[in-house]
């Protein structure tokens, strides 16, 4: 597809600046968006026992994922730095003059560290390398407000600041049945996992100042965890005048999405420039588990 500036783009239309904007699938961006904008994604990996490894999203889908949890629980790893180098390359060949780079929280990902070591290696070719301290769908709300700023004329030297402003509005919260996999998968504490062990406990979590998963309410049971999950949503978007929220649903959950819009539209009083749905990315439900329903909001 041509862009703007006559440079052959693909997916999508370069933006006046020519700066380039790439994220990994971690961030979970919504690909009707990434196409449109031509927002470059690094895909996680998904590595099974047997030596199969998978690009998530591009060669294994969420519902492959679930199906093979009964067999095996596989791990996941961060895209190559050969392979954040090449797409550093590609978008320099392609007619961009500098990226912005967004990553999951550094807290749970080596990503963002791999990534500025790449940025390093591009001569003549400025890069910032961002870390949304979050994860998901809100994650990607912050690739979404980069987009905006680069696609408005804010210069690249404005973006680091805005987006951090972004980051610090930008919460997510989610419940799961099972803390296993988070547990198994390394990403909750010892003592996180103790809390959801015991008298049918079921946190609702979220990320920290430094994108850790912690514990932001506890509740009794399944259905009062959506509950609080809902209250906890609400409570962060009332403090906006104008937010934009998400839903995210696994195969498992997604039919709760009905219902869980119904409750989020009544208790949250800010206006609601847009509200996403989300399926989880497969790289996030390997340590999640197929039963995650997760919120997300940002302040505008």
């Amino acid at each position: 597809m041509m862009g703007q500036t006559g440079v052959d783009v693909p997916g999508g239309t370069m933006n006046e600046q020519r700066i380039a904007i790439i994220t990994d699938s971690g961030t979970d961006t919504g690909a009707t968006f990434c196409r449109k904008h031509d927002v470059r994604v690094l895909p996680l990996r998904i590595n099974y026992s047997n030596g199969d490894t998978y690009r998530s999203g591009v060669d294994i889908d969420s519902h492959e994922v679930i199906r093979r949890f009964g067999e095996e629980v596989p791990t996941t790893s961060l895209p190559s730095p050969d392979e954040i180098l090449e797409t550093l390359r590609q978008a320099k060949r392609d007619g961009y003059e500098r990226a912005v780079i967004i990553t999951i929280a550094s807290a749970l990902s080596a990503t963002n560290q791999t990534a500025q070591l790449m940025a390093e290696q591009m001569d003549d070719f400025p890069c910032l390398v961002f870390d949304t301290r979050n994860i998901g769908m809100v994650a990607g709300m912050v690739v979404m407000r980069a987009v905006e700023y680069v696609e408005g004329g804010v210069p690249f030297e404005g973006l680091e600041g805005r987006l951090r402003e972004d980051a610090r509005r930008t919460s997510i919260f989610f419940a799961v049945k099972s803390l296993d996999y988070l547990y198994k998968g390394g990403r909750i504490s010892a003592a996180i996992y103790r809390v959801g062990s015991v008298l049918n406990i079921k946190p609702v979590l979220t990320c920290d100042e430094n994108g850790a998963y912690v514990i932001a309410k506890k509740a009794h049971g399944w259905d009062r965890a959506l509950g609080t999950l809902v209250r906890s949503v609400a409570l962060k978007a009332n403090r906006f005048t104008h937010v934009r929220l998400a839903i995210c649903c696994t195969e498992v959950t997604r039919h709760m999405r009905e219902e869980l819009e119904r409750r989020i539209r009544k208790a949250v009083n800010a206006h609601i420039d847009c509200l996403l749905y989300h399926d989880l990315k497969p790289d996030l439900i390997v340590h999640t588990g197929p039963d995650l329903v997760g919120m997300g909001v940002q302040g505008l």
